[in-house]
């Protein structure tokens, strides 16, 4: 059955332009990488971008600690992270960065709107100033005690614990991250954009369906507490694009960083005059726009992101699909915190499909966060997709070549066995639409378990001695062969490595809509080896990392 066909844009956040890639990054490229996946596998136009968030102080800091230019940071920078993506087969359509030409038009374009429709004010405040350092201090360089449920060891703009928002002011105890010494309370004036007179759109647009409930509850607490107005500024010294008609202010990063995301794809519509920019971005486009982003930044895109969008007449999202925190030992892991494994590093040890379908097997739709244990691990992969996945094509390819010169039977042993498997497509369909992952998972070996009992009772090693019963041998095994491949669709968004030599072997694409054909007097090649088994040994050597 055919569906209409969609037109779909899809968006990581930003990671940031001063270190690694790690694999609490890659938790959230994967899983909006699955997603584009699985639709591009249903036929609809799919556009899937990123882009590294560029500027600010920790990018400027960065860059002179190294001993090189912003601008050479930033492309060594982005260059690693399209690397890291593109070996763990993350399929970006364009990854740009936010000190771009496309993000400094935008911006300008943005600012300027809101100027227009008196959206911004000035204020003078009192900031905390680094002494020593001679810099004000972003809100990220300060840490304290929460002034909320006091939690150590905070940012000075959230609680990574309670979640609350304030200002650097009120931390209790606080310390410049830069110099380590108590800043001090300086006057400097800045930028405000008008957030609260929003309040009754985002009170409409939070309930329009484009919100999961947790993150419907977490906005909600803030618009009950009152927006407040928002400082798109930032003082001198500062790495980023100047704001016009003021001396040494700069736009602050939290204004740039979301305009990436247009910017990227301005970018690409460069690179392929085939897309229409405004089908995309116009106010009143018709296509579908979803950010993937991870809890710690729902505020921003919920509240100050539509506002903005709002009113430089740009459209707003049709969804924001919000994910956990990834811990290890109970610990979230972050850059910040020196607690992490690179995505490099990762791929020293193990294969990208096996992060891929070790996340797959724990995410769902929720904000919960996604404990990683590398003996559960370890487990998973080799339990699942060595011994019980690639077990049941090996067990039935090698009965193929042997007796059928790599030939599978025109018939199936089985065929209500078989329309069993593609009946539960329906329910694999609804589960990637919903970014029900784990159930994916769940679904697959329930029926790698009813695939694997069925060559069991059938026990082909035994009938292979009876020459009169060698069609049953090819029936039999060619039931495996497909029972194997029909699996092999519904996670092929999730194992794409897996899923080309699959291809190979069976010299056949994966395609969805294929699954209710099987495969019937069609060569096969020589079973490979699918996938290696993960030892223990592997596991320790990773472990010592966080030694």
């Amino acid at each position: 059955m055919s569906i209409q066909a969609r037109k779909i844009l899809v968006t990581c956040a930003l990671p940031y332009a001063n270190g690694p890639i790690h694999i609490g990054h890659m938790l959230e490229h994967i899983q909006a990488d699955i997603w584009v996946r699985y639709q591009r596998m249903r036929g609809h136009e799919v556009w899937f971008i990123s882009s590294d968030d560029a500027h600010g102080t920790a990018v400027m800091l960065r860059a002179k600690n190294l001993g090189i230019s912003e601008k050479q940071l930033i492309k060594n920078t982005q260059k690693e992270h399209t690397i890291d993506f593109m070996n763990f087969n993350i399929s970006y359509d364009n990854y740009h960065n936010t000190h771009s030409v496309e993000n400094l038009f935008l911006i300008r374009k943005i600012f300027f709107s809101l100027c227009n429709k008196k959206l911004l004010n000035k204020k003078k405040i009192v900031q905390f100033y680094d002494n020593q350092e001679k810099i004000f201090l972003p809100d990220r360089f300060v840490k304290g005690t929460c002034p909320v449920c006091y939690a150590k060891n905070q940012y000075g703009d959230t609680c990574e614990v309670c979640s609350s928002i304030y200002e650097p002011i009120d931390l209790i105890n606080s310390i410049s991250v830069i110099s380590g010494t108590p800043p001090i309370l300086k006057e400097t004036e800045h930028l405000y954009f008008d957030l609260p007179s929003f309040s009754d759109m985002l009170n409409k647009w939070i309930y329009s369906g484009i919100l999961e409930k947790t993150v419907i509850n977490k906005t909600e607490e803030w618009l009950k507490l009152g927006l407040k107005k928002w400082c798109i500024s930032r003082d001198a010294p500062y790495f980023g694009f100047k704001i016009p008609n003021f001396l040494n202010k700069y736009f602050y990063v939290w204004l740039d960083a979301p305009i990436g995301y247009i910017s990227s794809f301005k970018n690409l519509c460069l690179k392929n005059k085939n897309i229409n920019f405004n089908e995309f971005w116009d106010k009143n486009a018709k296509s579908e726009l979803y950010h993937f982003i991870g809890k710690d930044i729902i505020y921003f895109h919920t509240l100050f992101w539509p506002a903005i969008l709002e009113s430089s007449d740009f459209r707003k999202p049709s969804g924001i699909f919000v994910h956990g925190y990834l811990t290890m030992n109970g610990l979230k892991l972050s850059k910040s915190r020196n607690f992490l494994i690179t995505a490099s590093d990762w791929l020293k040890y193990f294969d990208s499909d096996s992060l891929r379908y070790y996340y797959a097997s724990k995410l769902t739709n929720n904000i919960n966060d996604i404990e990683m244990n590398l003996d559960d691990f370890m487990y998973k992969i080799n339990n699942d997709i060595v011994n019980k996945l690639a077990n049941l094509a090996s067990r039935s390819a090698s009965f193929i070549h042997k007796y059928f010169n790599g030939y599978l039977s025109d018939k199936l042993d089985d065929y209500n066995l078989y329309q069993s498997f593609v009946d539960t497509t329906k329910k694999i369909e609804n589960f990637f639409e919903n970014r029900e992952f784990s159930l994916i998972i769940k679904s697959s070996m329930k029926l790698l378990d009813v695939a694997n009992q069925y060559i069991n009772e059938k026990k082909p090693w035994t009938i292979q001695k009876k020459v009169e019963k060698n069609n049953d041998l090819h029936m039999i095994c060619t039931m495996g062969i497909n029972l194997f491949r029909v699996i092999m669709i519904f996670l092929k968004p999730i194992l794409p490595t897996l899923s080309k030599k699959t291809e190979l072997f069976l010299i056949s694409n994966l395609i969805w809509n294929d699954i209710h054909k099987p495969l019937l007097s069609h060569k096969i090649t020589d079973f490979p080896r699918l996938y290696e088994r993960i030892s223990s040994d592997k596991i320790l050597q990773l472990f010592k990392l966080f030694k």
